[in-house]
């Protein structure tokens, strides 16, 4: 046991030591941003979770002790807390925690001085706001507006905060009226430790259906490529060999070389051509 963490109070070795327990209890540890989460949506998503993934609440520092104590790959963890970070534990792999704690997620309005998620974008068009004061609103938020039909219409999709970048006051306002909702309010994985590899956001988001068809894709191509090659596996042999007879086949046709799988289609082939020139003839 370190030094500095022998003589913490027993209520917060016992907090360490359950995460100890969770550690060879479950295959995989992760680090959670709760930031924003109303406490009823929270427990409604430990509800859901329960069976197979445990969520454990508890003080950055003591998820460092922890960690700290664990030593190897969980130091490298420490570098991901938070200032709201929680700690979870699964047995499922890191692609399938990511994408149920993202199904989570639900929108909200934005506040001042958050940080868009993502670009975000104000789509043209007729509005359900009458003329008056919305319109300079709109435009001082960076959103050109017209009056047309008695109602303001926006006159150009325009993207007014990029992601990364603080949301200001005004936009805030104006989002709210049009019913923007850019803010993410559930759990957010920051990164998980399984069989000692570190897993981050940017790898887990997976778009399933694009992986899903290029893999088809490489599939194809890989089928293909044995095929013309004339490479035999056991999924491509049937098809190089189907292909073989053709090309023998054609070829026998062609230099009319007089065989008995082809002689018909010689035959039928030079009767083609005679009458033909037959035609040309008369």
């Amino acid at each position: 046991m370190a030094v500095y963490t022998r003589h913490l109070p027993q209520w917060k070795r016992d907090e360490i030591e359950a995460v100890k327990k969770n550690v060879e209890e479950y295959g995989l540890v992760g680090l959670i941003d709760t930031y924003g989460i109303p406490a009823t949506q929270f427990q409604q998503i430990r509800r859901n979770l329960r069976g197979t993934t445990e969520i454990k609440v508890m003080r950055n520092t003591l998820i460092e002790h922890a960690f700290t104590e664990l030593g190897g790959h969980f130091e490298e963890l420490k570098e991901h807390i938070t200032g709201h970070s929680a700690l979870i534990f699964t047995n499922d792999n890191p692609f399938r925690l990511f994408k149920a704690l993202e199904q989570t997620k639900t929108k909200r309005t934005a506040k001042a001085g958050e940080i868009a998620p993502e670009d975000i974008v104000v789509a043209k068009g007729p509005t359900s706001f009458r003329p008056g004061p919305i319109v300079s609103e709109l435009q001082q938020a960076g959103i050109p507006a017209t009056i047309e039909s008695g109602k303001v219409k926006i006159r150009e999709t325009k993207t007014i905060v990029k992601a990364g970048e603080p949301i200001d006051r005004k936009q805030v306002g104006i989002l709210a009226k049009l019913g923007v909702a850019p803010m993410d309010v559930g759990i957010s994985l920051h990164v998980a430790l399984y069989q000692d590899q570190l897993y981050l956001p940017d790898v887990l988001g997976i778009d399933e259906t694009e992986y899903y068809n290029k893999l088809v894709l490489a599939v194809q191509q890989a089928f293909n490529l044995s095929v013309n090659a004339a490479y035999p596996t056991a999924f491509t042999i049937e098809t190089i060999i189907g292909k073989a007879v053709r090309d023998a086949r054609g070829l026998g046709i062609e230099a009319a070389i007089y065989e008995k799988a082809v002689i018909d289609d010689i035959i039928s082939k030079a009767y083609r051509q005679m009458n033909t020139i037959k035609a040309l003839v008369e």
